[in-house]
């Protein structure tokens, strides 16, 4: 495990023991749900088109050529809050073959409210939720069988259907990839040492139908470290791959969890209930027993091939590379299984607002309970940085040196995360760009405020040399010291000003912070009596 301690806090691995241990426990001030509606995949859908947030295409759609396209449509030309997902009953190839099930796009977060629903919590119970499966975890339960049994394709009978190519995976940024990837595919895999499951989203390459190609970006990601433990020990790594789960396992696997963490407990945690899973056919692994579909196989960690190009959610093509192999062994699977993709690539992207809100809560939970930094309010990402490159966050009155703080420990919590992280005042909102680049302009001097951290692992980062480490960008712009009011009248004012704005009639405001002044700091009594003398007309009397 990559470890960072910090100069003041707790090191990260304090974050891994607090998540283990504590898996009866509850967060303070956070709730489970008192009951996670969905079973499956299915109702969970169902429940979308009953609050209108699902699009039924029953029309003959190319998974090549079209279906991608016209949901992508939708996240380069409508506003976050109207993005819909979409289901497709009439799926077909570029010849023309028409396959049995469908496929599922933006399902688990084309928005906000997809997200929420997802969850089966209110928008704002979304970080209390996250901080209840954090805080509690709930190990799996192991059931005889399930829906995910009712085709089980082996040897002959799996190459009869097709193998992988039985189902209808769509290629995602088509005049430019190579071939079809699984886009929302869940790896499970078990610690060759410890037995302890890795449940994580790593896109897979169509290679053929019984071969998919494994692409894990980065030697520090938990599939890596299993895949390395295997090689030392002469070993294949077996492997299933999960397609459409209910979705409280999608976000685990999406979450940056630390090392040696189930997933599957975080996922139980989410739905205050343990997941069901049952034993794979062919390898010695548990998947979820209401998942569409799963691929069975093994990994050779001493075999290569090449994969790729992909479009990638730095909003280019990534490269292509060499990397391990899944060998398919069995492929079991719901009758006309639902196929789940996600919208990623270019951002924003269903991708990206997942990761958006995972992380913020997971690196808000670490800076504030395992690093002890108790100023820290909020953790920012940004989707058009992937999530993972720019950071902010936010803390109220820090103590000297807890902004570096955070700063520090944010940076070492994952290697290949933070590319700048930049800390702001409580009053500055890390959700808009503008007040950042502001606080930036004027609360801090590049030469006392500003440092460059060696040793980061490069991320889909075309700018980084191939070979090379990268580096991050640490800037703390909080105050350093008392300042003038803000330039904005004071609120009684605005105030004032918004009540006859409505009174006029004018158009609805979404007001900005700060949208009204105030102090900080630096204003005297005589400064307050000029300025409520100028306000009664008195100012040539007082100057």
């Amino acid at each position: 495990m990559w470890l960072y301690r910090n100069e003041n806090g707790l090191p990260r691995r304090a974050f891994v023991n607090e998540l283990r241990n504590n898996r009866d426990g509850e967060g303070e001030g956070v709730t489970s749900p008192d009951e996670y509606p969905y079973g499956d995949l299915r109702e969970y859908l169902a429940e979308l088109e009953k609050k209108d947030l699902l699009v039924r295409v029953s029309r003959p759609v190319n998974k090549d050529t079209e279906l991608v396209p016209l949901v992508r449509l939708q996240f380069r030309g409508l506003p976050e809050h109207e993005r819909l997902a979409f289901l497709f009953e009439h799926v077909v190839d570029s010849s023309g073959h028409r396959y049995d099930g469908s496929v599922v796009l933006g399902a688990f977060a084309a928005s906000p409210a997809v997200y929420a629903t997802a969850l089966a919590a209110e928008p704002d119970e979304v970080p209390a939720r996250w901080a209840a499966a954090l805080s509690g975890p709930v190990a799996p339960v192991v059931v005889a069988t399930g829906p995910c049994k009712e085709i089980v394709l082996e040897g002959q009978s799996l190459l009869d259907a097709g193998g992988v190519d039985g189902f209808p995976h769509p290629i995602s940024t088509p005049g430019f990839d190579p071939a079809p990837f699984l886009t929302a595919p869940y790896w499970v895999t078990k610690d060759p040492e410890t037995g302890e499951y890795n449940v994580g989203i790593y896109r897979g390459m169509i290679k053929g139908p019984d071969r998919i190609g494994l692409q894990m970006d980065t030697p520090t990601q938990h599939i890596a470290i299993h895949l390395e433990k295997a090689r030392r020990l002469g070993r294949k790594l077996e492997a299933a791959i999960v397609l459409g789960a209910v979705p409280a396992v999608g976000f685990a696997s999406a979450q940056k969890i630390p090392f040696g963490v189930s997933e599957y407990a975080v996922a139980g945690g989410l739905m205050g209930r343990p997941l069901e899973v049952v034993r794979c056919e062919t390898v010695d692994l548990e998947v979820p027993a209401h998942a569409e579909i799963v691929i069975e196989g093994e990994i050779d960690p001493e075999h290569l091939e090449s994969e790729g190009p992909f479009g990638e959610a730095s909003g280019y093509m990534g490269p292509r590379t060499s990397s391990p192999v899944l060998r398919v062994r069995a492929i079991t699977h719901r009758r006309s299984p639902v196929v789940q993709a996600f919208i990623s690539e270019f951002p924003p992207s269903e991708s990206t607002l997942m990761r958006k809100i995972a992380f913020e809560n997971v690196y808000l939970r670490f800076l504030r309970q395992a690093c002890n930094i108790d100023a820290v309010r909020r953790v920012v990402t940004y989707e058009s940085g992937t999530c993972n490159m720019f950071f902010v966050i936010q803390l109220k009155d820090p103590r000297p040196g807890q902004a570096r703080q955070a700063l520090y420990a944010a940076s070492g919590y994952e290697a290949s995360m933070g590319k700048t992280i930049v800390a702001v005042d409580s009053d500055v909102d890390p959700e808009d760009l503008d007040s950042v680049v502001w606080a930036m302009s004027f609360r801090m001097q590049p030469a006392r405020d500003v440092t460059v951290l060696p040793g980061k692992l490069p991320r889909l980062d075309p700018s980084a040399v191939p070979g090379e480490q990268s580096s991050a960008l640490l800037v703390d712009a909080t105050r350093k010291r008392p300042y003038p009011p803000t330039s904005l009248p004071a609120q009684e004012f605005m105030e004032n000003a918004l009540g006859i704005w409505q009174e006029l009639g004018l158009p609805e405001l979404s007001l900005a912070n700060p949208w009204h002044g105030y102090e900080l700091g630096e204003w005297s009594d005589e400064d307050r009596r000029n300025a409520a003398a100028a306000v009664e007309g008195r100012y040539a009397a007082e100057s």
